[in-house]
C-alpha cells in the first residue's frame, strides 16, 4: 500500500520545517504526555528527599552518604499514549475556508500532521467518523500503515450527501472507550457550536481534549456555490456588499460564540486556513496544551 497522505504530510514537514522531523516532534510533546513516578522505570530523572512510602531499593547510597540526607533515584515514565482523532466529515467541509482551499483537505492535513507527529513519538492512534450516517472507528494501533488506513478512510467519507454527528461520536466514546485518551477534535465553527454542553463537561473531566478549528469562507463573489443547498447562489446575493458586511458580523458573532464554548471548558485550540505550513499551527496547539496541563 502506498502511503499517499502520509507522504505528503512528512513532505510538508521538510519543506517547511517549522519543526525539525527528526525527533523534535516527540520534544514538542515532552511535559504534556511524559509521567513521573516513583520507583523504577526507564530513564533516570533526578534525586530528591525520600518521603514516607518511597520504595527503599530506588534510595541512592552513594549520593545519601555524601549529602547526609537519604536520597531516592526519581525516573521519569515513558507512557504511550492514546490519541483519538475526531474527524468532522459532514458536507460542510467540502466548501471552502478563507484561503479558498477545500475545508475536508485543510482538516484531513491538519489532523493527520497532528497524528504524524504522535505515531512517529511511538503513541497508538485511532480515528472516529461518520460515513453514509454510519460511524467508522479505525482501531488503536501504532505505526503510518494504520495513519494512512485512517486519513484514507477519512477522505473517502466527505461526500455531497455524507452527514456527520459529532454528538454522536462524543456519545459513543463516554459509553464504549474506557482508556484515558487525548481526543483531538478536528471540525468547522458550527460543527463547534453544535457540541452540546453535557457531553463537553463529560468527555473533558475524563480525557483531554483538543481542537482544531477550520475556518470558513465568505459568501462575496462569482459562483458561489452552496454545498449545503447543492446550487450555485443567486448572482444578485453573492456579489451584494451590504449582505457581505451582514454575513461578517454573523460569521464573526458566531466564531465568537464557539471560542467562548471552547474557553468554558478549557480545551485548548487553533485555528487553521490553509493546509501550508500547518504544523506551526500544530505545534502552537501543543504548547498551549502543555500550558493548560
Amino acid at each position: 500500500m502506498n502511503l499517499d497522505y502520509v507522504s505528503k504530510i512528512k513532505f510538508g514537514l521538510k519543506r517547511y520545517k517549522t519543526i525539525a522531523t527528526d525527533k523534535a516532534t516527540s520534544r514538542v510533546l515532552d511535559g504534556s504526555y511524559n509521567s513521573i513516578y516513583k520507583g523504577r522505570s526507564m530513564n533516570f530523572d533526578e534525586l530528591r528527599e525520600y518521603v514516607p512510602g518511597d520504595d527503599i531499593k530506588d534510595i541512592d547510597w552513594k549520593a545519601t552518604s555524601r549529602s547526609q540526607k537519604v536520597l531516592i533515584r526519581q525516573y521519569i515514565a515513558e507512557k504511550k499514549h492514546n490519541i483519538m482523532l475526531v474527524m468532522d466529515a459532514n458536507r460542510r467541509m467540502l466548501a471552502e475556508t478563507k484561503t479558498g482551499e477545500e475545508k475536508g483537505e485543510v482538516a484531513l492535513m491538519a489532523g493527520g500532521t497532528l497524528g504524524y507527529m504522535v505515531t512517529d513519538n511511538g503513541d497508538y492512534v485511532s480515528g472516529l467518523y461518520y460515513k453514509d450516517e454510519k460511524m467508522e472507528r479505525s482501531p488503536f494501533k501504532t505505526g503510518f500503515l494504520n495513519l494512512e488506513f485512517l486519513l484514507e478512510g477519512y477522505a473517502k467519507c466527505i461526500t455531497p450527501t455524507n452527514k456527520s454527528d459529532l454528538n454522536g461520536i462524543l456519545t459513543y466514546i463516554m459509553h464504549n472507550i474506557k482508556r484515558r485518551m487525548i481526543v483531538v477534535m478536528v471540525t468547522d465553527t458550527e460543527g463547534v457550536i453544535s457540541l452540546k454542553d453535557n457531553l463537553l463537561g463529560q468527555i473533558t473531566m475524563v480525557h483531554d481534549v483538543l481542537l482544531i478549528r477550520v475556518s470558513d469562507t465568505d459568501i462575496y463573489g462569482k459562483k458561489v456555490y452552496n454545498v449545503e443547498g447543492f446550487s450555485y447562489m443567486p448572482p444578485f446575493l453573492a456579489q451584494s456588499r451590504s449582505l457581505q458586511k451582514k454575513q461578517h458580523q454573523i460569521m464573526e458573532d458566531l466564531e465568537k460564540q464557539a471560542t467562548k464554548k471552547l474557553n468554558r471548558y478549557g480545551i485548548p485550540w487553533v485555528g487553521v486556513d490553509s493546509a501550508t505550513r500547518v504544523d506551526g499551527k500544530i505545534a502552537e496547539l501543543l504548547e498551549k496544551n502543555k500550558t493548560v496541563n
